[in-house]
């Protein structure tokens, strides 16, 4: 399939960002999804459910997470914040 072809195939997928909560427990269960696109290729994304409602978790946000464990393994709640968008995103890991 040709660059224009995929553009047009593409949907998102039907989650939420991570950047979308006010704060996030570090103990929540974290689930690998897989989702379809339009042609039929497949994908997965890791996703937390939070009243029911699934927000997608970008691996920056996990490795991030990781390097503030690692200095403060007591933590219990962090937020994220998101900046830029499309391929410019980034998100930032704030500990609460």
């Amino acid at each position: 399939m040709n660059m224009k072809e995929e553009a047009q195939n593409y949907t998102a997928p039907e989650t939420k960002n991570i950047a979308d909560l006010q704060k996030v427990s570090t103990s929540i269960e974290v689930e690998d999804r897989e989702y379809e696109k339009k042609d039929g290729e497949k994908f997965s994304l890791k996703v937390i459910t939070v009243e029911g409602e699934d927000y997608r978790v970008p691996t920056s946000v996990l490795k991030s997470l990781k390097s503030i464990l690692t200095e403060k393994p007591e933590l219990e709640y962090f937020k994220v914040r998101k900046e830029g968008t499309g391929m410019n995103t980034s998100y930032v890991v704030i500990p609460l």
